[in-house]
């Protein structure tokens, strides 16, 4: 379960940030996580407890934002939809792609005080 590891790498940064701000704690963290990222989000929040527990964010509240898959089709140009790395182009079923959005794992934001 590679979240854990996630989980304490987020840690990681809102501790650094918190640092640089001169703050005690973090109130609010916003992710952004693409549904191509490879990150179960029920595994995440699963760890998430265990993970900060005793750090800035162990009071924080979470809000993660989903980040839809999305292709251009390198064949057609046809921009479409991803549920996973293998869908084909919708228009013309080529494989060849590139990925636009949804491989994103990003904290967004953090609230501090």
């Amino acid at each position: 379960m590679h979240e854990l590891s996630i989980a304490l790498g987020i840690v990681d940064i809102a501790e650094k940030e918190t640092t640089k701000a001169n703050a005690k704690k973090v109130d609010l963290i916003e992710l952004e996580i693409g549904t191509l990222a490879g990150i179960e989000i029920d595994s995440l929040d699963f760890v998430w407890p265990s993970a900060v527990k005793d750090t800035v964010l162990e009071h924080a509240k979470k809000k993660i934002h989903v980040i839809q898959g999305q292709a251009k089709c390198s064949d057609c140009d046809t921009l479409f939809n991803l549920n996973n790395m293998y869908d084909s182009c919708p228009n013309c079923h080529s494989f060849l792609k590139a990925i636009i959005h949804g491989k994103e794992l990003k904290v967004k934001a953090l609230e501090v005080s």
